[in-house]
């Protein structure tokens, strides 16, 4: 069973937390429309905390962050699982992001998340704007 996510104009952290506890029950996720996915606060600290991110690694021995939306969307959902662990890892390998919907998920059906949806933002940034800022080529 594979559950179908549009995330067009739903909050990243919140999305996440919600996601990982699904995940780890079981659940296979895919979330389409990363790029339209919210990250609240200021333009600039966001984008400044997100290019301390990139630049904190080391080209050789990391640690490596994403530029791409699907990639950092998905880094954030690994963030919040138990990465170290077997149930942890099998859980991460249920997860598919993609920017866009593909033509394979065109046609179905797609669950909104309520609980993770933009209510009255004033300041926010969207992960299509952040990738870009990070120098991402898919936008």
């Amino acid at each position: 069973m594979t559950t179908i996510i549009d995330a067009e104009n739903h909050i990243m952290g919140r999305l996440s937390s919600v996601l990982a506890k699904r995940l780890m029950k079981g659940e296979q996720i895919v979330i389409v429309n990363a790029e339209k996915i919210i990250v609240t606060g200021d333009r600039d600290s966001v984008l400044a905390s997100y290019k301390q991110k990139k630049d904190c690694g080391n080209v050789k021995s990391g640690p490596f962050f994403p530029r791409r939306a699907d990639l950092i969307m998905k880094r954030t959902v690994r963030g919040m699982l138990p990465w170290s662990t077997t149930s942890g890892k099998e859980a991460y390998k249920r997860l598919m992001v993609y920017v866009g919907v593909p033509k394979e998920y065109a046609g179905q059906e797609k669950e909104k998340v309520e609980v993770a949806m933009k209510a009255g933002l004033i300041q926010y940034v969207t992960l299509s704007q952040i990738a870009e800022f990070l120098g991402s080529r898919v936008k």
